[in-house]
């Protein structure tokens, strides 16, 4: 979930900039909130969008679509695509609260949650936005390690041979991803570095289209489209696992798909007149067709390769395949997108609990006071006690989970299934209906509910198959002692 798609970007606080006296209706050089004037376009939207949904949920989309089938498969997408589309447009109407042009601002999702449900409703979705951004952290630290095993078994079976064992241990590679999560979690301002956005997505679309294109190179090389119209069929899973697995699969596109927790902070980007609602409903139109687009060449082609036997992680399918430096690349690009991702997600929850620490106890010098000292070479440090033991025992807290449960398309469905309904459906719906003061029972209060109650099944289904999937797991697994 938001996805949330991984470069999520906190794109207010990196485009935010104050004055102390704002001009009275705006000026030349400031908006009417007395903000810088912003410049942003339907064309710096889109590209925003669009490096925010890219991410490593396109790594889990061919096998989602083995799941279902050459017809489902598609056609789910195709609807994950609409309904992200329209609760988009409803989600980004609720920018301003009152007139579109003229209306107060919200920076942020949950300012939009606060302005037009009030405060219980916040709190809810803080709650549910904390949850998932933990999630997130655990399902990054289980995807990097898949990589980094990945490069070394590439590696073995170059130097060996393909009928080398060439079994790697998970472990080492999780905790060495840990700790430079906590050495990174120790830099200010983390996900404010300009350049960030442009290494994730860089990263993002060189793993993708290398996974797309060896999918493209697979099916010229054995001249054959594999798969079927209903998915794996029934012999090669049980009649029951074929059911938990394609709720799962439901959850992945999901979680492909989950951007919506950014698209206010993108919005405040977008200059106006028109109003900002109208660029970000044009933007939404040309982010998600292109995004469905890659996506159902990478899910179809994923699976026109592999058919049946589809993996979880899309680049781990090829195994060993020449030119094996390839793969290497692909899988370096994940982890690297993956370390800054990993912080730029948890910011918003490191941020809540060092705000909320210090406001219950704004005398504790634990808490609230900073130790400087000189690093060579870096200049000025500032050490805050409470953020360096808080922010290491979080790493710890999600890598040692991470060991306890590494499966990777599991953990992928549960996030999505947690995200897609409340963040992507039912936030914006309710906003929505209180924003344009939508009677209750008429025609279009009923289409909304009747929207966010299917989007709520779907959420239930996924999440149960995905549980059903740990479960499952569970029976044949030792923990902490994972090798691929």
């Amino acid at each position: 979930m938001a996805k949330m798609g991984d470069n999520q970007l906190n794109h207010h606080q990196v485009f935010d900039v104050s004055v102390d006296v704002p001009p009275e209706g705006g000026s030349k050089c400031f908006d009417d909130d007395g903000r810088l004037k912003r410049t942003g376009t339907v064309w710096t939207a889109s590209a925003h969008i669009i490096t925010a949904v890219i991410g490593s949920g396109v790594l889990s989309l061919a096998w989602a679509t083995a799941q279902l089938g050459w017809v489902a498969g598609p056609s789910v997408m195709l609807l994950f695509s609409f309904v992200t589309y329209y609760t988009s447009t409803l989600l980004a109407a609720c920018y301003r609260t009152g007139d579109p042009l003229t209306g107060k601002r919200n920076y942020t999702y949950t300012d939009a949650v606060r302005s037009n449900l009030g405060g219980f409703k916040e709190k809810i979705c803080g709650f549910v936005q904390y949850l998932n951004l933990f999630g997130v952290a655990i399902g990054y630290t289980i995807a990097s390690s898949i990589s980094m095993v990945a490069i070394k078994r590439s590696n073995c079976f170059y130097k060996n041979g393909d009928t080398a064992p060439c079994h790697v241990n998970s472990n080492p590679y999780m905790i060495a991803f840990g700790i430079a999560e906590i050495i990174f979690s120790q830099i200010p301002n983390f996900d404010q570095l300009w350049w960030l956005s442009i290494v994730a997505a860089v990263m993002s679309f060189t793993y993708s289209s290398i996974g797309l294109g060896l999918g493209i190179a697979k099916v010229v090389e054995t001249g054959t489209i594999r798969g079927s119209m209903t998915g794996i069929s029934i012999g090669n899973v049980t009649e029951t696992q074929k059911i938990w697995r394609s709720f799962q699969a439901l959850g992945d596109i999901a979680f492909a798909y989950s951007y919506s927790l950014i698209l206010i902070e993108i919005q405040d980007t977008v200059k106006s007149p028109p109003s900002e609602a109208k660029t970000m409903k044009k933007a939404t139109i040309v982010s998600v067709a292109t995004t469905t687009l890659f996506y159902m060449l990478c899910g179809c082609m994923g699976y026109a390769a592999f058919g049946d036997s589809s993996p979880g992680n899309l680049l781990t399918g090829f195994g060993f395949f020449n030119p094996y430096w390839l793969i290497d690349i692909a899988n370096a690009a994940i982890v690297i997108h993956l370390v800054g991702a990993y912080q730029v997600f948890v910011q918003p929850l490191y941020a809540f609990v060092e705000k909320t620490a210090a406001e219950k106890y704004p005398h504790s010098h634990f808490i609230t006071k900073d130790i400087k000292f000189r690093i060579p070479c870096f200049g000025l440090f500032n050490l805050n006690l409470f953020r360096l033991v808080w922010r290491t025992c979080f790493v710890i807290l999600t890598t040692v989970i991470s060991m306890i449960l590494p499966f990777f398309n599991d953990v992928v469905g549960l996030l999505g299934a947690l995200g897609f309904w409340p963040l992507t459906v039912y936030f914006p719906v309710e906003m929505y209906i209180a924003a344009k003061r939508i009677p209750k029972w008429s025609t279009r209060w009923i289409c909304l509910q009747i929207l966010s109650g299917a989007c709520l099944i779907v959420t239930i289904a996924a999440a149960a198959g995905s549980v059903a999937g740990v479960i499952s797991d569970l029976k044949i697994y030792k923990p902490f002692k994972t090798s691929y």
